[in-house]
């Protein structure tokens, strides 16, 4: 029993010893596995550092540049027809939308008291014309009395008439000339009288004073007409509505790239699908300000032969401004792209930083030369071996998408880069 006891102590002790050694591998198996979930984790974020990118070839093609404004249709010419007399209306010969030739009869007012004026004063110059007679024949008269008492006088050496007697005939010459010369000016005075009747009495027919379109017409047979400071109106006279003027508000960020003698097209409400042909005309100096937004009045000449317009339509003007073809064309967004820096690359520069220099170096006198001409120095990148290499350009026109490109290490075919995205 004794050697039974001891063989069981000694099993015992040796099962103690083997604990910490099970403890051992355990700890170093948990360390292995950590190890490899490690480098697992560490591969796997290599992989995923692997950048794609988004890319556009550079191709050749037309750019066209646009301005946008809107505006109105009116008449090239507008003329508004008034009364400067006053009275009743007689008669109205047009209506509105028909056509007139100039001199012809719009308006007729009463004219009785007209033609009375017209007689009243034609009686008046009459009268002053039968004064004008009889002064006339008063002064020969006198003078005729004077020449014989001069010639008595001369004969009779002094004798008679006497002296007194000849100043006072010479002075009844002279009073007599003075009628003469205030019957004159009656005359003249009623002639201007007559003339002023005259022309009161032809305003009473109103003419049109140029060929065109009645637009609106405000004025009906029995109207009374008072004309005070200002001449009533009456109609609305348009020139001929076969060519049209639209009139645009263009924004103060574009009116330096407007210029006369620039096509353009617009549409209306009424034709949503047609685009009628316009040329700039002139761009007014004087802004117009309105919510504290400036604007400058372009006017466009329309042919409207086909009379399928209006004046007061509503247009949306399209103006070119710029146009060229066969150019390299690069969009937009590639001037917006930045490198992103990765894990990898994070401690070293990334190839092509190292020749990234100014949009200006160029000096600020080049700059200030380019931008005369519209031209500007920007960057971009490149994609070259999958990596991205700076590129410093001269650009020229734009229209908002894409960018002409005057000069740089830049050809067609060449991938400019637009975006950068992670890899799987």
């Amino acid at each position: 029993m004794g050697n039974v006891n001891e063989k069981s102590n000694d099993r015992i002790k040796v099962e103690d010893q083997k604990g910490p050694v099970y403890v051992k591998r355990l700890v170093v198996a948990t360390l292995l596995v950590v190890a490899l979930g490690g480098w697992y984790w560490w591969k796997q974020a290599q992989f995923h550092d692997d950048v794609k990118y988004v890319t556009e070839q550079v191709e050749k093609g037309g750019i066209h540049v646009t301005v946008s404004a809107d505006g109105t249709l009116a008449p090239v010419r507008t003329v508004t027809i008034g009364s400067e007399l006053s009275g009743i209306v007689r008669e109205v010969h047009v209506d509105v939308n028909d056509s007139v030739t100039q001199g012809q009869a719009l308006v007729t007012l009463d004219m009785r008291n007209l033609l009375a004026k017209v007689q009243q004063y034609r009686a008046a110059l009459q009268s002053a014309k039968a004064n004008l007679a009889q002064s006339q024949a008063s002064l020969k008269e006198a003078e005729l009395k004077l020449k014989r008492m001069s010639k008595l006088n001369r004969l009779s050496q002094g004798a008679m008439p006497s002296r007194t007697e000849l100043e006072s005939q010479t002075a009844t010459v002279e009073t007599v000339k003075a009628s003469v010369a205030v019957a004159k000016a009656n005359v003249s005075d009623a002639e201007a009288l007559l003339k002023t009747a005259e022309t009161d009495l032809s305003k009473a027919v109103i003419k049109a004073p140029i060929d065109g379109v009645i637009l609106t017409r405000s004025v009906e047979p029995g109207y009374a007409v008072a004309a005070t400071l200002q001449a009533v109106e009456l109609l609305t006279l348009a020139s001929d509505l076969r060519a049209l003027e639209l009139q645009v508000a263009v924004d103060e960020a574009d009116i330096g790239v407007v210029k006369e003698g620039q096509k353009a097209f617009f549409t209306v409400s009424t034709y949503p699908n047609k685009r009628f042909p316009a040329t700039l005309r002139k761009v007014a100096y004087g802004a117009t300000t309105t919510e504290n937004v400036v604007t400058y009045t372009a006017y466009l000449n329309v042919d409207n032969g086909a009379m399928l317009l209006r004046p007061g339509m509503t247009a949306s003007a399209t103006i070119s401004t710029a146009n060229k073809n066969d150019v390299l064309l690069v969009p937009n967004s590639a001037f917006r792209y930045q490198p992103k820096l990765t894990p990898q690359s994070r401690g070293a520069t990334m190839p092509g930083m190292m020749s990234r220099r100014s949009p200006y170096a160029a000096g600020t006198k080049k700059v200030k030369e380019l931008a005369q001409h519209g031209e500007l120095q920007k960057t971009l990148y490149v994609l070259k071996d999958n990596k991205p290499v700076l590129v410093n350009v001269v650009t020229g026109l734009t229209d908002g998408l894409q960018t002409e490109i005057v000069s740089g290490d830049l050809a067609e075919g060449d991938q400019v880069i637009l975006d950068q995205q992670k890899g799987r």
